[in-house]
């Protein structure tokens, strides 16, 4: 499973935003890995990723992404965001033609997703639908914060956190781009999308 699956917003919205997670699993195709997820980090490098992360290290600068790389060893999880389905399909591409024998997870609107698969040849294995939330949903946030708060699936990114950025963004204390740079640091993950962040951000600023 994957817990981007929760990802909240209009058609529009989500359009912008796609997750590419590359996995192993233990006692199939685990050992001797690490040289398979640094070679799909540095084939996902080549499209532009608006972040991106090995689950052992989380999240690196720029200029430490060659470091994070070689670090990474055969229980490492990679994933990357991106904002347009045409860099995922290009993405999607080259890993075809890599072959590298691991699991490959994209994230996404079902429709957009399964079309870019079907139109470079690729054959879905699965699809994972999430069911909503259920409960005492009147005690949830509104929906800008919902949207902000889903981006990252392991809810690092907290409600008040939110809240306090789109404060200092109406108050014209940051930019949209400064919000949602803050906003991306506590999702370790790199599911966390700081280029659609910035879009609800400035929509909220419009909004006011």
């Amino acid at each position: 499973m994957t817990n981007t699956l929760h990802r909240r917003g209009s058609r529009e919205s989500l359009q912008k935003d796609y997750v590419v997670f590359a996995t192993t699993a233990g006692g199939y195709n685990r050992e001797g890995a690490a040289e398979k997820l640094r070679t799909f980090m540095r084939i996902a490098l080549k499209h532009n990723p608006v972040n991106i992360s090995d689950s052992k290290q989380g999240v690196k600068h720029k200029k430490d992404l060659n470091e994070m790389i070689e670090n990474m060893t055969d229980s490492s999880g990679a994933a990357c965001t991106f904002d347009n389905l045409d860099a995922v399909r290009d993405l999607l591409l080259d890993l075809k033609e890599a072959d590298l024998g691991i699991s490959i997870n994209v994230s996404g609107l079902l429709d957009d997703v399964n079309e870019c698969c079907k139109g470079i040849g690729i054959n879905r294995h699965s699809i994972e639908h999430s069911v909503g939330i259920s409960g005492q949903i009147d005690r949830l946030p509104n929906r800008d914060i919902l949207e902000l708060n889903t981006l990252c699936g392991h809810g690092m990114v907290s409600f008040n956190l939110i809240s306090r950025m789109i404060d200092l963004v109406k108050l014209g204390k940051l930019t949209p781009k400064q919000a949602a740079e803050y906003l991306a640091k506590p999702c370790v993950c790199g599911a966390f999308n700081p280029k659609r962040a910035e879009m609800i951000l400035e929509k909220v600023r419009c909004l006011g």
